[in-house]
């Protein structure tokens, strides 16, 4: 029952933590937004990705790499990048549902929360942009 009672626990803290509270003062999140890539390339094909990641909740819980500001509660994008191959649109396919629906277990115990607000094709273009991190 302790571990039943501790997970719930969790996740409504987690919930709250990733909630977008709507608020627009300028936050701590807001200085960890991820740069632009600097190839032209990558800035032409990332913009919009890196543009929508900064206007929604993600970085709530997580950050560009390991080294930002700021403990998280999800995996960095580089971290993310190294884990999958950025040529699959299988890849693709999978974490926007992923994002979508959220889920766990890949990363850990932490539940992602569902986005199912935020349109695929704009999901689409965040996972491109944060695939292109790749080193």
């Amino acid at each position: 029952m302790n571990k039943r009672l501790a997970f719930i626990l969790s996740c409504t803290i987690f919930a709250a933590a990733c909630g977008n509270s709507g608020d627009t003062k300028k936050t701590d999140a807001d200085s960890t937004t991820p740069p632009a890539a600097t190839t032209p390339s990558a800035n032409a094909a990332g913009e919009k990705g890196l543009e929508l990641i900064g206007a929604s909740d993600c970085t709530t819980c997580h950050r560009l790499d390991k080294a930002s500001s700021g403990a998280s509660i999800g995996p960095a994008y580089s971290e993310v990048a190294a884990k999958y191959s950025p040529a699959a649109d299988s890849t693709v396919d999978r974490l926007v549902k992923k994002i979508v629906s959220g889920g766990s277990g890949v990363w850990g115990s932490v539940p992602m929360t569902p986005h199912p607000s935020v349109p695929e094709a704009d999901v689409k273009e965040m996972v491109k942009y944060i695939l292109s991190l790749k080193k």
